[in-house]
Protein backbone atom coordinates (compact mmCIF):
# COMPACT_ATOMS: atom_id res chain seq x y z
CA UNK A 1 0.00 0.00 0.00
CA UNK A 2 1.44 3.34 -1.06
CA UNK A 3 1.07 6.48 1.05
CA UNK A 4 1.63 9.74 -0.85
CA UNK A 5 0.99 13.42 -0.35
CA UNK A 6 2.67 16.81 -0.07
CA UNK A 7 5.43 17.57 2.44
CA UNK A 8 4.24 17.84 6.04
CA UNK A 9 0.78 16.34 5.64
CA UNK A 10 1.50 13.56 8.13
CA UNK A 11 2.31 10.52 6.00
CA UNK A 12 4.77 9.15 8.56
CA UNK A 13 2.31 9.82 11.37
CA UNK A 14 -0.42 7.96 9.49
CA UNK A 15 1.88 4.99 8.92
CA UNK A 16 2.84 4.99 12.59
CA UNK A 17 -0.86 4.98 13.51
CA UNK A 18 -1.59 2.06 11.19
CA UNK A 19 1.32 0.12 12.68
CA UNK A 20 0.24 0.79 16.26
CA UNK A 21 -3.33 -0.26 15.53
CA UNK A 22 -2.62 -3.37 13.45
CA UNK A 23 0.76 -4.76 14.46
CA UNK A 24 -0.84 -7.28 16.82
CA UNK A 25 -3.21 -8.55 14.13
CA UNK A 26 -1.29 -8.54 10.84
CA UNK A 27 2.34 -8.88 9.79
CA UNK A 28 3.58 -5.48 8.60
CA UNK A 29 6.66 -4.08 6.89
CA UNK A 30 7.41 -0.42 6.09
CA UNK A 31 9.53 1.22 3.41
CA UNK A 32 10.20 4.96 3.47
CA UNK A 33 11.42 7.11 0.60
CA UNK A 34 13.59 10.20 1.09
CA UNK A 35 15.87 11.93 -1.38
CA UNK A 36 19.16 11.87 0.55
CA UNK A 37 18.33 10.72 4.08
CA UNK A 38 16.70 7.94 6.05
CA UNK A 39 15.10 10.36 8.50
CA UNK A 40 11.52 9.08 8.13
CA UNK A 41 12.66 5.52 8.75
CA UNK A 42 14.65 6.60 11.81
CA UNK A 43 11.67 8.50 13.22
CA UNK A 44 9.42 5.47 12.81
CA UNK A 45 12.00 3.22 14.43
CA UNK A 46 12.38 5.65 17.32
CA UNK A 47 8.61 5.66 17.80
CA UNK A 48 8.73 1.92 18.44
CA UNK A 49 5.75 1.18 16.19
CA UNK A 50 7.39 -1.96 14.75
CA UNK A 51 10.51 -4.06 15.14
CA UNK A 52 13.17 -1.75 13.69
CA UNK A 53 14.26 -4.40 11.17
CA UNK A 54 10.80 -4.27 9.61
CA UNK A 55 11.35 -0.61 8.63
CA UNK A 56 13.63 0.01 5.64
CA UNK A 57 14.69 3.24 3.93
CA UNK A 58 15.12 3.91 0.22
CA UNK A 59 17.19 7.00 -0.64
CA UNK A 60 15.93 8.01 -4.06
CA UNK A 61 18.62 10.57 -4.89
CA UNK A 62 16.17 12.37 -7.15
CA UNK A 63 12.68 13.88 -7.22
CA UNK A 64 10.49 12.05 -4.70
CA UNK A 65 8.18 10.66 -7.36
CA UNK A 66 11.00 9.00 -9.28
CA UNK A 67 11.25 5.81 -7.23
CA UNK A 68 7.49 5.37 -6.85
CA UNK A 69 6.54 5.84 -10.49
CA UNK A 70 9.33 6.40 -13.03
CA UNK A 71 11.67 3.58 -11.99
CA UNK A 72 10.34 1.54 -9.08
CA UNK A 73 13.26 -0.91 -9.01
CA UNK A 74 14.76 0.27 -5.71
CA UNK A 75 11.42 -0.01 -3.93
CA UNK A 76 10.67 -3.41 -5.44
CA UNK A 77 14.04 -4.68 -4.21
CA UNK A 78 13.29 -3.31 -0.74
CA UNK A 79 9.91 -5.07 -0.73
CA UNK A 80 11.50 -8.33 -1.83
CA UNK A 81 14.11 -8.03 0.93
CA UNK A 82 11.39 -7.50 3.55
CA UNK A 83 9.41 -10.46 2.24
CA UNK A 84 12.51 -12.65 2.30
CA UNK A 85 13.34 -11.68 5.89
CA UNK A 86 9.84 -11.66 7.40
CA UNK A 87 7.58 -13.81 5.22
CA UNK A 88 4.71 -14.07 5.31
CA UNK A 89 3.82 -10.37 5.37
CA UNK A 90 0.20 -9.25 5.22
CA UNK A 91 0.87 -5.58 4.53
CA UNK A 92 3.81 -3.55 3.26
CA UNK A 93 3.41 0.22 3.57
CA UNK A 94 5.51 2.32 1.18
CA UNK A 95 5.80 5.99 2.07
CA UNK A 96 6.56 8.39 -0.74
CA UNK A 97 8.86 11.29 -0.16
CA UNK A 98 6.87 14.50 0.18
CA UNK A 99 5.83 15.70 -3.26
CA UNK A 100 3.13 17.84 -4.82
CA UNK A 101 -0.53 17.11 -5.53
CA UNK A 102 0.30 15.11 -8.66
CA UNK A 103 2.33 12.33 -7.00
CA UNK A 104 1.06 8.83 -7.73
CA UNK A 105 2.44 5.30 -7.37
CA UNK A 106 2.94 2.95 -10.29
CA UNK A 107 0.62 -0.07 -10.21
CA UNK A 108 3.77 -2.08 -10.89
CA UNK A 109 4.77 -1.27 -7.31
CA UNK A 110 1.61 -1.14 -5.18
CA UNK A 111 -1.87 -2.66 -5.03
CA UNK A 112 -3.59 0.29 -3.35
CA UNK A 113 -2.75 3.83 -2.37
CA UNK A 114 -3.70 6.43 0.21
CA UNK A 115 -3.31 10.13 -0.55
CA UNK A 116 -2.85 12.42 2.45
CA UNK A 117 -3.84 16.08 2.78
CA UNK A 118 -3.90 18.07 6.00
CA UNK A 119 -5.99 20.96 7.25
CA UNK A 120 -2.90 23.17 7.66
CA UNK A 121 -2.52 23.10 3.87
CA UNK A 122 -5.78 25.02 3.54
CA UNK A 123 -9.43 24.07 3.30
CA UNK A 124 -9.46 24.61 -0.46
CA UNK A 125 -6.65 22.20 -1.32
CA UNK A 126 -8.98 19.26 -1.98
CA UNK A 127 -10.78 21.29 -4.66
CA UNK A 128 -7.53 21.70 -6.56
CA UNK A 129 -7.72 18.05 -7.58
CA UNK A 130 -5.02 15.97 -9.17
CA UNK A 131 -4.74 12.24 -9.85
CA UNK A 132 -3.88 11.30 -6.27
CA UNK A 133 -6.75 13.28 -4.78
CA UNK A 134 -9.22 12.08 -7.38
CA UNK A 135 -8.38 8.40 -7.72
CA UNK A 136 -6.41 7.07 -4.74
CA UNK A 137 -8.19 4.25 -2.94
CA UNK A 138 -8.57 6.50 0.11
CA UNK A 139 -8.11 10.24 0.63
CA UNK A 140 -7.20 11.23 4.18
CA UNK A 141 -7.82 14.74 5.48
CA UNK A 142 -5.30 14.67 8.29
CA UNK A 143 -4.63 16.64 11.50
CA UNK A 144 -8.26 17.62 11.96
CA UNK A 145 -7.53 18.58 15.58
CA UNK A 146 -5.64 21.60 14.18
CA UNK A 147 -8.65 22.93 12.27
CA UNK A 148 -9.71 25.51 14.89
CA UNK A 149 -6.21 26.98 14.85
CA UNK A 150 -5.97 27.34 11.06
CA UNK A 151 -9.55 28.38 10.37
CA UNK A 152 -10.59 25.33 8.35
CA UNK A 153 -14.13 23.94 8.21
CA UNK A 154 -13.43 20.19 8.23
CA UNK A 155 -16.93 19.05 7.11
CA UNK A 156 -16.74 21.44 4.17
CA UNK A 157 -13.22 20.26 3.27
CA UNK A 158 -14.42 16.65 3.39
CA UNK A 159 -17.46 17.51 1.23
CA UNK A 160 -15.20 19.22 -1.31
CA UNK A 161 -12.93 16.18 -1.31
CA UNK A 162 -15.87 13.82 -1.84
CA UNK A 163 -17.02 15.94 -4.78
CA UNK A 164 -13.51 15.89 -6.28
CA UNK A 165 -13.48 12.11 -5.86
CA UNK A 166 -17.03 11.55 -7.12
CA UNK A 167 -18.01 10.19 -3.70
CA UNK A 168 -14.88 8.05 -3.32
CA UNK A 169 -13.94 7.37 0.32
CA UNK A 170 -12.61 10.30 2.34
CA UNK A 171 -11.51 9.97 5.97
CA UNK A 172 -11.13 12.94 8.32
CA UNK A 173 -8.36 11.79 10.66
CA UNK A 174 -6.63 12.87 13.82
CA UNK A 175 -4.33 10.51 15.64
CA UNK A 176 -5.82 11.98 18.83
CA UNK A 177 -9.39 11.04 17.83
CA UNK A 178 -10.09 7.38 18.64
CA UNK A 179 -13.15 7.18 16.37
CA UNK A 180 -11.23 8.32 13.28
CA UNK A 181 -8.31 6.02 14.12
CA UNK A 182 -10.76 3.12 14.43
CA UNK A 183 -12.21 4.03 11.02
CA UNK A 184 -8.71 3.98 9.50
CA UNK A 185 -8.02 0.59 11.07
CA UNK A 186 -11.30 -0.81 9.72
CA UNK A 187 -10.61 0.54 6.23
CA UNK A 188 -7.13 -1.00 6.05
CA UNK A 189 -8.35 -4.37 7.33
CA UNK A 190 -11.22 -4.28 4.84
CA UNK A 191 -8.83 -3.60 1.99
CA UNK A 192 -6.55 -6.47 3.03
CA UNK A 193 -9.57 -8.79 3.10
CA UNK A 194 -10.76 -7.57 -0.31
CA UNK A 195 -7.29 -8.06 -1.78
CA UNK A 196 -7.01 -11.59 -0.43
CA UNK A 197 -10.45 -12.45 -1.79
CA UNK A 198 -9.64 -11.06 -5.23
CA UNK A 199 -12.25 -8.32 -4.89
CA UNK A 200 -9.83 -5.41 -5.14
CA UNK A 201 -8.42 -4.28 -8.48
CA UNK A 202 -5.42 -1.93 -8.38
CA UNK A 203 -6.21 1.41 -10.01
CA UNK A 204 -3.64 3.51 -11.81
CA UNK A 205 -4.49 7.12 -10.91
CA UNK A 206 -2.98 8.20 -14.20
CA UNK A 207 0.04 10.20 -15.31
CA UNK A 208 1.48 13.01 -13.31
CA UNK A 209 0.94 16.44 -14.81
CA UNK A 210 3.98 18.27 -16.20
CA UNK A 211 5.85 20.04 -13.42
CA UNK A 212 8.94 22.14 -13.12
CA UNK A 213 12.26 22.11 -11.28
CA UNK A 214 14.70 24.99 -11.02
CA UNK A 215 18.19 24.49 -12.44
CA UNK A 216 20.52 24.90 -9.45
CA UNK A 217 23.18 26.55 -11.60
CA UNK A 218 21.34 28.90 -13.90
CA UNK A 219 17.90 29.31 -12.41
CA UNK A 220 16.33 27.79 -15.53
CA UNK A 221 13.42 25.39 -15.40
CA UNK A 222 12.80 22.13 -17.13
CA UNK A 223 9.67 20.07 -17.48
CA UNK A 224 9.03 16.41 -16.65
CA UNK A 225 6.08 14.64 -18.30
CA UNK A 226 5.43 11.20 -16.80
CA UNK A 227 3.88 8.32 -18.68
CA UNK A 228 1.33 6.24 -16.80
CA UNK A 229 2.08 3.24 -19.02
CA UNK A 230 5.79 3.14 -18.10
CA UNK A 231 6.94 -0.27 -16.95
CA UNK A 232 10.32 -1.73 -16.11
Amino acid sequence: MGVAGPVGTGKSSLIATVCRELADDVQIGVITNDIYTDEDARLLKAAGVLDAERIRAVETGACPHTAIRDDVTANLIAVEDLERDFAPLDLVLIESGGDNLTATFSPALIDAQIFVLDVAGGGDVARKGGPGIARADLLVVNKTDLAPYVGVDVPQMVADAEAAREEGPVLALSRNDPASVAALRAWVLGLIDAHRAGRHTPIDPGPMAPHFHADAEGGHTHTHQHDAAHTH
